[in-house]
């Protein structure tokens, strides 16, 4: 299906959603269909991703992100590293506007057209509990530290908590999404950081291995 039917679309997202035990109201899956239409949209111009099919991009994109948005439970200030297209940023915030309320999310990524197109998305979906910045993670300074910071298909595991690290909240952690089990990633993290947990996700009609990584200073 490469034409944009909203109605199989929603039914297709609802349905992945029930089997991730996730309780996601209509106004929700509104927003994230709306989301991917505007995904789609602008992806011709601005190469947001490579995926075409809306359909694929409901697995791919929409639940692939929704599976991970339990791990973020009771989160206050989360920064979603290399956000790209809005992944898994927006869909967090969608989530969280009525699932944690009193959860921010701000993404940054280096590309301009990308965080235009987050901040058109931001504006046109209401999402007052998003933020958008456009700047390297490294060379970045917060108004306040993060409790979460995440990212998906961003970096190897080195690199993330070596660029970002300085943003992060005592006693906060990393949540990296990544494919199948980066244990070589793992085995390279810098001194003073580890490995909480590997968490395997089941993504609905995603036939690929998704996985959190969930890293942590050492003595935390």
């Amino acid at each position: 299906m490469k034409s944009f039917d909203r109605a199989a679309l929603t039914a297709i997202l609802a349905d992945g959603a029930k089997a991730l035990s996730l309780n996601v109201s209509d106004v929700q899956l509104t927003k994230l269909i709306d989301y991917l239409a505007l995904m789609s949209k602008w992806n011709s111009v601005y190469n947001l991703t490579a995926v075409r099919d809306p359909v694929q991009m409901v697995t791919q994109h929409l639940l692939d992100s929704l599976a991970a948005v339990s791990a973020f439970d009771g989160a206050k200030n989360v920064l979603d590293v290399g956000a790209g297209g809005g992944l898994p940023g927006i869909v967090l915030a969608i989530w969280a506007a009525e699932a944690q309320p009193q959860m921010r999310v701000s993404m940054i990524d280096t590309v301009h057209k990308k965080t235009a197109f987050l901040t058109q998305v931001k504006a046109e979906l209401g999402l007052s509990n998003v933020s958008v910045y456009t700047a390297r993670v490294e060379q970045f300074e917060a108004p306040q530290k993060f409790d979460v910071i995440t990212s998906r298909a961003f970096a190897e595991l080195s690199d993330f908590v070596n660029w970002s690290g300085h943003l992060l909240a005592d006693g906060g952690e990393f949540i990296a999404l990544k494919g199948v089990s980066p244990d070589a990633e793992v085995a390279q993290l810098p001194a003073g950081w580890k490995v909480r947990e590997v968490r395997a996700l089941h993504v609905p009609t995603l036939q690929a291995e998704r996985h959190l990584i969930f890293i942590e200073r050492v003595g935390s």
